[in-house]
């Protein structure tokens, strides 16, 4: 992004106008909140590719009616330590939040909690949701499908998800691991944003419509995304397909219907949350005293050429939401436009991100 056409806003701005837009397109007040809360948590850690720069696309989702902004969405009891819940088409947002605090109330009883979710839609940054389990003390997990994106394996179609896959593992004193990854060899929402900027992007990430290899972002965007590691992230990228779409109801192989393009029907778009409490094997005290020390060895060890540090997943977006938080948050002119646009159409004060 460049430094000479950004305007920086604060994380307190940015969830008001946020807010303030699902509000005005229905959505009742405090899902509103919570949904911008998690757009700008994505700017904050640095995924700004999942931040405030999506409200455009959501908004228009919900004017299409392919989206419900006052969903009824319920939980079902399956087993003592599994749960469904149905989204009812409502933002993945909030389904998420629900379905991971019905995995950590399970695995409070149960040691584990499993909950799957159909009828969903995109979730914004899948960290938002293990980080919420962690802050209660709790290992987990969230899988999730996706429109398709990349080919499996010797194809040239999109067909898999991008799917990003999220786990976290509290410790003590020292760092938490969060992970938070797509299973593209970069997320498809970073070529969207380079094409709303007008960037190019390296080589290697994605092909063209006509299945060549391109630099161009916009015609990245229309076209398929690559996987991480070849053969190793097509296979992840179906796993996560069979996990969250397959297993829970929700559609899968290529049917859910693409956030930007497609207004035909709801997406469907399937979750699976896990919780595990820490202390299954050894004592809580015990589990977060080995974690610690996992981290202190592993950051440690000797770094190789050109390292200055040896980082846990999640510490570079940590690092980052510092930053921000003192600095503001960075939007592009084309991102600010597009949201100035929205709040035009809405009667609402452009003043806002002036």
């Amino acid at each position: 992004m460049n430094e000479e056409t950004v305007t920086y806003y604060s994380a307190e701005q940015l969830t008001k106008v946020s807010r303030l837009l699902f509000e005005a397109e229905g959505v009742p007040e405090q899902d509103a909140a919570t949904i911008a809360e998690d757009l700008v948590a994505a700017n904050v850690r640095g995924l700004d590719s999942h931040g405030i720069s999506r409200m455009p696309m959501y908004l228009e989702r919900i004017r299409k009616q392919v989206v419900n902004p006052t969903p009824n969405i319920q939980v079902e009891s399956i087993t003592s330590a599994v749960s469904k819940v149905d989204a009812d088409n409502g933002m993945g947002f909030l389904a998420g939040h629900i379905a991971m605090a019905e995995a950590v109330k399970l695995a409070e009883v149960s040691g584990i909690g499993l909950v799957g979710v159909q009828r969903s839609t995109h979730y914004g940054m899948a960290a938002i949701y293990v980080m919420e389990a962690m802050k209660k003390g709790y290992i987990s997990m969230a899988y999730t499908n996706s429109s398709p994106a990349i080919p499996p394996w010797g194809g040239k179609t999109a067909y898999l998800g991008a799917s990003p896959f999220a786990a976290a593992v509290p410790a003590g004193n020292e760092s938490p691991y969060v992970l938070d990854m797509a299973m593209t060899v970069i997320a498809r929402g970073k070529i969207r944003l380079a094409a709303t900027n007008g960037e190019a992007i390296p080589e290697g990430l994605a092909l063209d419509d006509d299945g060549a290899p391109t630099t161009d972002a916009k015609r990245a965007f229309e076209g398929v995304c690559l996987p991480f590691g070849g053969a190793k992230g097509s296979a992840f990228a179906m796993l996560m397909e069979l996990l969250s779409g397959v297993l829970t109801g929700a559609n899968y192989g290529g049917n859910v219907k693409s956030l930007y393009f497609d207004h035909s029907e709801p997406q469907n778009v399937g979750h699976l949350f896990i919780a595990i409490r820490p202390d299954l094997f050894v004592s809580d005290q015990e589990f977060h005293h080995r974690m610690d020390d996992f981290v202190q060895k592993t950051k440690s060890l000797p770094k190789a050429k050109g390292f200055d540090d040896i980082l846990i997943p999640g510490e570079p977006e940590e690092k980052t939401a510092q930053t921000r938080l003192k600095t503001g948050i960075p939007l592009s002119e084309n991102v600010r436009e597009e949201l100035q646009l929205e709040l035009e159409r809405y009667a609402l004060d452009v003043s806002l991100l002036s």
